[in-house]
């Protein structure tokens, strides 16, 4: 294709995606399925007849930054909150599905065997991070949100890393333990280059006033985090992820508004632009590896029946374990519910006497540690810890002779030890870093009870869950990375396409019309006077806060120059204190994230116009 031709073909793709966007929500159909659509009908072309995606191109040059953009406009809290929820969906349930589909299809398709049918299964398993827009668009639970977004920024790694597994496994035998070290490296490896990443990234931007330029470096990160996390057989996706999450927590902290908008708007038309050449590139496909099975000799019908029957059995798989999981959930919100009382009386005593007291009471307690009280205040890192230096219970006396209850020896010593350090603990002041540790995560844990509460999960969310988890451009890829001497490999790669096709029209197609149907009547009223109460609770925060900020002292000249640039000054540093104190309510979970987001981009804009007339000024 010359160049004239290949630049007429984006400049058109182009096109083609805009009008998706702009024309499928007035049809009520998922731009998606548009762009899928019309790939399809493309791939009829002469020009598009042998259309080849290398396959890496998609694993490594569009998710990384598709992941990596969902990751910083993740609400960290959120994703925390829900961490429990994802961490299964991600890894037990991917794991679970590949293993269910792998004997399906040994036993579906003649002479494929378990291996290459798990392997088949691992590339069927994971939802996708860019089917999953489709969801946001409607009126599902933000917990359903959250963890469908969760669970396609990291599930990831496990079908990657198990379908190297089974491959590996096809040609030399294959050990349990082996795949979990694999796995176990493949994550903590990535975490950790993912850390440094994200780090350096900020680190470097926050010298970098320049917006464009700063910009164009944020285009950078995901491949500086995922090209290195590949090459040492880490997963590139992961270490992308987490560079997104560090840098989308610390930003606002870090970086200028100014910088932030240029990459919010940037990163919003990256993501337009390679979500649209995601499904339009699936669509071009489908034909030529159907002609490719016709070559093959092999029934395209039957790899049809086959890839119903997977897609049923996904699912099922799905649907089986996500009922006992809400039932999980549920019961931890009880549990939370019934600590809400404790939790919220220690908060009230911290916020009247200081938090001496009951810092000092949860010593006394002898409480274990932050887990003893994670556990038990509730659902998916509901924690309000006590203080590290606690005295642990002593050890169960053992009878003695006529039933009496006599102390071992060494358990004498132990327990004289253990009531030693207790005194020497509870006579020591603790410092001042610890006690506000302690009040943050007091004060988060009663924020995460209230908010599990307050969005309990029902039958309703549990269906949106299951009938959200489609299939997309991970599974597309993955399958074209199977080996050449796969056995029966272009009906394989069929299966998957159609696998993921099929999802995105049954699903995608009737996603929003069922949950519209199951969403119970929402009470306006109520909502509105939730979200003016949410409004005001932050615009006092934001008040006392800047009344916080020392005034300047009146010049001698209120129209001089010097007078201006000490109001400008001073209403910075108001809006400084309030961007801060607004950012210390969203760690502690304090505030709904949407409508926390929205007063600090309200913030943002204030500064930014204030800037703009300093300059004007000047």
């Amino acid at each position: 294709m010359e160049v004239t031709e290949l630049l007429a073909v984006l400049m058109t793709a182009l096109l083609v995606i805009a009008a998706a966007t702009l024309v499928g929500p007035r049809l009520r159909v998922a731009a998606p399925l548009l762009l899928v659509a019309i790939g399809v009908g493309a791939s009829f072309l002469p020009a598009f007849a042998a259309v080849e995606i290398d396959p890496e191109l998609i694993l490594a040059g569009v998710l990384p930054p598709l992941l990596y953009s969902s990751a910083v406009s993740m609400p960290a809290m959120n994703f925390r909150r829900e961490f429990g929820a994802i961490s299964g969906l991600s890894v037990v349930l991917v794991v679970a599905s590949a293993l269910v589909l792998g004997v399906f299809f040994m036993l579906v398709l003649p002479d494929l065997g378990f291996a290459w049918g798990v392997a088949l299964g691992a590339v069927i398993s994971p939802t996708d991070a860019v089917a999953t827009s489709i969801v946001r668009q409607t009126s599902v639970s933000k917990r359903v949100v959250a963890m469908l977004d969760g669970e396609s920024l990291l599930n990831d790694a496990t079908a990657l890393v198990l379908l190297r597994t089974a491959i590996v496994a096809t040609a030399a035998s294959f050990s349990v333990w082996g795949a979990v070290g694999t796995f176990a490296y493949s994550v903590v490896v990535a975490l950790v280059i993912g850390l440094v990443v994200g780090a350096a990234n900020l680190a470097l931007r926050r010298r970098v006033t320049d917006s464009t330029v700063n910009t164009v470096i944020s285009f950078a990160v995901p491949f500086v985090a995922s090209l290195p996390a590949s090459a040492v057989g880490a997963s590139g996706l992961v270490a992308a992820v987490v560079a997104g999450l560090v840098t989308g927590v610390r930003a606002p902290r870090e970086l200028s508004p100014q910088n932030r908008l240029s990459d919010s708007q940037n990163w919003r038309t990256v993501e337009l632009v390679l979500e649209g050449a995601v499904f339009l590139t699936m669509g071009l496909q489908i034909r030529s590896i159907v002609v490719d099975v016709q070559e093959d000799h092999a029934g395209v019908a039957p790899a049809l029946l086959i890839a119903v029957g997977a897609l049923v059995l996904t699912i099922v798989v799905r649907a089986a374990y996500v009922a006992p999981l809400l039932r999980v959930l549920s019961a931890r919100a009880r549990h939370a519910e019934a600590m809400q009382p404790r939790v919220q009386s220690m908060h009230e005593q911290i916020r009247t006497e200081g938090a001496v007291g009951p810092f000092a009471e949860m010593n006394r307690r002898g409480r274990s540690g932050p887990s003893q009280l994670a556990a038990e205040a509730g659902p998916e890192g509901v924690a309000v810890p006590a203080p590290a230096e606690v005295a642990s219970p002593s050890p169960s006396p053992r009878l003695g002779s006529g039933g009496s209850r006599t102390p071992s020896p060494r358990a004498s010593r132990t327990r004289s030890r253990r009531t030693s350090s207790s005194r020497r603990t509870s006579s020591r002041t603790p410092s001042q870093r610890t006690l506000d540790q302690f009040t943050r995560r007091v004060t988060q844990g009663l924020a995460d009870i209230e908010y599990f509460l307050r969005q309990p999960l029902g039958w309703r969310d549990g269906t949106a869950v299951v009938w959200a988890g489609m299939r997309g451009a991970v599974t597309v890829a993955a399958a074209q990375t199977l080996p050449e001497d796969t056995p029966q490999r272009p009906v394989l790669v069929l299966i998957a396409f159609a696998v993921a096709a099929l999802s995105l029209l049954v699903q995608g197609g009737t996603v929003g019309p069922l949950l519209k149907r199951l969403s119970p009547p929402v009470d306006e009223v109520e909502l509105h006077e939730r979200n003016e109460s949410e409004r005001t609770r932050i615009f006092e925060l934001m008040r006392a806060s800047g009344d916080a900020v020392p005034a300047p002292e009146a010049p001698v000249l209120e129209r001089s120059k010097e007078a201006f640039d000490a109001s400008v000054a001073h209403t910075l540093a108001m809006l400084a204190a309030q961007r801060s104190a607004l950012l210390d309510a969203r760690d502690n979970g304090l505030f709904d994230a949407d409508v926390l987001a929205d007063a600090l981009a309200n913030l943002d804009a204030s500064e930014i116009a204030i800037v703009l007339r300093g300059r004007l000024a000047d």
